[in-house]
C-alpha cells in the first residue's frame, strides 16, 4: 500500500470517528443534562448497579476477555443503547 492510499485510510478513518463522536454527542449531552436535573436518582442508580455486581462478585477486570469485548464491538452496541435510552428518556419524562 503506497504512503498516499494509507494517508487517505487514515482521513477516512479519522472522519468516520469524528462522524460517531457527534452522533454519541447529543444522547449522552441529554443524559448528562438528565443526570443534573436528577441527581439523586443518578446516584442511587450508580450505587445500586455497583452493590449488585459487588454482591454478584462481577468486576470488570476479574472477567476474562471483558476488557477486549468492552473495547471492540459492544463499546458500539452500549453507545447505541445509550443514545436509545436517551431519546426515550427524553421523549417519556419530560415535562413539555
Amino acid at each position: 500500500m503506497s504512503l498516499l492510499k494509507q494517508l487517505q485510510a487514515v482521513r477516512s478513518a479519522q472522519t468516520r470517528a469524528q462522524d460517531a463522536r457527534h452522533e454519541l454527542a447529543v444522547p449522552a449531552h441529554a443524559l448528562l443534562s438528565r443526570g443534573q436535573r436528577y441527581p439523586l436518582t443518578t446516584v442511587g442508580a450508580a450505587a445500586g448497579a455497583g452493590f449488585v455486581l459487588g454482591q454478584l462478585n462481577v468486576h470488570p477486570l476479574r472477567v476474562p476477555g471483558l476488557g477486549a469485548l468492552l473495547s471492540g464491538t459492544a463499546a458500539e452496541l452500549v453507545g447505541q443503547g445509550a443514545r436509545l435510552l436517551a431519546e426515550f428518556a427524553q421523549d417519556s419524562f419530560d415535562p413539555t
